[in-house]
C-alpha cells in the first residue's frame, strides 16, 4: 500500500513543473524531429538541427524525471484526495495519475525505438500517445478548475506549497 502524507515534497513540485515545462517543450518545439523523421522515412538525409537533439534529450530527460517521481511517490507517499471529493472522483484521479507515469514512459520509450532502433511502428504509437497525452493535460487543468470552483477546495495549493 502507498504511503499517505499531508502534502507534497519541493522535490515532488519542482518535479511536476519541471516535467510540465519539458513536455510543454517536446510539443512547441516539435517540427524540428517530426520534419527529420518525415526525411527519414522518404529516404532522404536527416540533417542535424540542435531542436532534435534537445527532443530526443527532453525526452530521455522526462523519462528519468517521471521514474523519480514514481520512486518518491511510492517511498513518501502523495496526500490524500480532498474530503469533499466525491468517491468516483477520487477513483478517477487515482486513474489519471497512474495513466500520466505510463502514458509518458510509452512516450519516452516509443520515441527512443523509433529514432535509436529504427522501429516505425513505434511511431505510429508515439504519434497516438501525442494525442491521449493531450487530453490527459486538458483534463487535468479542467480538474483543477472544477475543484477550484465547484468543491472550492483549493487543491492546486498542493502543487505549488510543500508540505512542511
Amino acid at each position: 500500500m502507498m504511503r499517505q502524507t499531508t502534502g507534497y515534497s519541493a522535490t515532488q513540485i519542482g518535479l511536476h513543473w519541471i516535467v510540465a515545462v519539458l513536455v510543454a517543450g517536446q510539443y512547441i518545439f516539435k517540427d524540428s524531429i517530426s520534419l527529420a523523421w518525415d526525411n527519414y522515412m522518404q529516404g532522404q538525409e536527416v540533417v542535424f538541427a540542435p531542436l532534435i537533439l534537445a527532443h530526443v534529450a527532453g525526452g530521455l530527460l522526462i523519462l528519468g524525471l517521471i521514474l523519480w517521481r514514481l520512486f518518491l511517490r511510492l517511498t513518501r507517499g502523495v496526500p490524500s484526495a480532498p474530503a469533499n471529493e466525491p468517491a468516483p472522483l477520487k477513483a478517477l484521479s487515482q486513474i489519471a495519475h497512474w495513466g500520466f507515469y505510463g502514458v509518458l514512459a510509452a512516450m519516452s520509450v516509443t520515441g527512443a525505438l523509433m529514432w535509436f532502433a529504427d522501429v516505425t511502428s513505434a511511431a505510429t504509437l508515439h504519434n497516438l500517445l501525442k494525442v491521449v497525452l493531450l487530453a490527459m493535460i486538458a483534463l487535468h487543468v479542467l480538474a483543477v478548475i472544477f475543484h477550484r470552483i465547484m468543491l472550492k477546495n483549493n487543491l492546486m495549493q498542493r502543487m505549488i506549497r510543500p508540505a512542511s
